[in-house]
């Protein structure tokens, strides 16, 4: 058998592939498509992470492929359409990021509520302004969450230890939903999450109906003390609306882990305001999530190979 791997995955994980065949892995062999449309030509399987577009051409490429493994959650960058024609299964790491993501939004809220990145740079440059960086509390905020699924519900466990009030916006979770019923989750619409909510975090997938889910409209509503916090996708925000809305003051911030583009270009507006905290897309990342979602993947896609059912395949 032939494995495609064309970014980076856990060392480990390579050692179980090469156990069952020949391995092709290069960090950046998603970005030499020729080179990647000649390795697929005669493989028997594929694992990507985000930066992999698995279209319908390079499936087309790949007539002996059996399985797509998707290192991480997010399916935007593979089409799934084309691949269920073919008959391929894709499988996921489903969850496997989920707490890490979790506290990442948590670390997100209490750099802002504490203004830790402005106090640091403050020190260094030798001041010691203890009245200028009082900040604020978690509790007693309301903290909004877009999305309740498997990293939301994780966010609502930790905010409700903070003391948090917690509103979720999702129209697939009902009042009996786990997470909403254990975590102490109000469900409300996205308008009245936006307008109520100190803290909003975005947690749904790129999709025709989520793109520039929140727009200029949306910002509108969120309250002028109120702080974005976006590790989905960077589609499901307007950029353009969000920086004007930033310069306007309403809402006051945003912490941005992912980007329209990524990595954005040269001159990108948004890292020019200083109401915004900006990082490459690693929300998701830490060694214990990268280990869990290597194991996942990999399992599955020998599972596959090896003639079983999937633990995780893509509904």
């Amino acid at each position: 058998m032939k494995i495609v791997v064309t970014e980076f995955i856990w060392p480990g994980a390579l050692d179980r592939l090469r156990a069952a065949g020949e391995v092709v892995q290069a960090d950046d062999l998603w970005r030499r498509t020729e080179e990647l449309r000649a390795q697929v030509a005669d493989a028997d399987a594929l694992i990507v992470r985000n930066q992999t577009q698995v279209t319908r051409d390079l499936l087309a490429a790949a007539p002996r492929l059996q399985v797509v493994g998707r290192l991480g959650v997010g399916l935007d960058n593979l089409d799934l359409a084309a691949a269920r024609e073919r008959g391929v299964p894709v499988v996921f790491a489903r969850a496997a990021n989920a707490t890490t993501v979790a506290e990442y939004v948590c670390a997100a809220m209490l750099t802002v509520a504490r203004r830790l990145t402005d106090a640091t740079t403050s020190v260094k440059v030798g001041q010691w302004d203890r009245q200028g960086f009082t900040g604020i509390e978690l509790a007693g905020r309301t903290l909004g969450i877009v999305g309740i699924g498997d990293i939301g519900a994780r966010i609502a466990r930790r905010a409700q230890a903070f003391g948090m009030a917690i509103l979720a916006s999702d129209p697939q979770v009902t009042a009996n939903t786990f997470a909403v019923a254990e975590f102490g989750v109000e469900l409300v619409d996205l308008d009245t999450l936006l307008a109520r909510s100190h803290f909003v975090t975005l947690h749904v997938p790129l999709l025709p109906a989520t793109s520039q889910l929140v727009n200029a409209e949306r910002l509108a509503r969120m309250r002028p003390d109120a702080w974005l916090i976006n590790t989905a996708r960077g589609g499901v925000v307007d950029e353009t609306a969000l920086h004007a809305a930033l310069v306007a003051g309403q809402p006051a911030g945003a912490v941005l882990d992912v980007r329209a583009q990524e990595p954005p270009p040269s001159g990108d507006p948004l890292a020019a305001l200083p109401n915004v905290i900006l990082t490459p897309h690693i929300a998701g990342l830490s060694a214990e999530s990268g280990v869990r979602t290597a194991r996942a993947v990999v399992d599955d896609v020998l599972r596959v190979l090896h003639g079983e059912a999937p633990l995780n395949p893509v509904g």
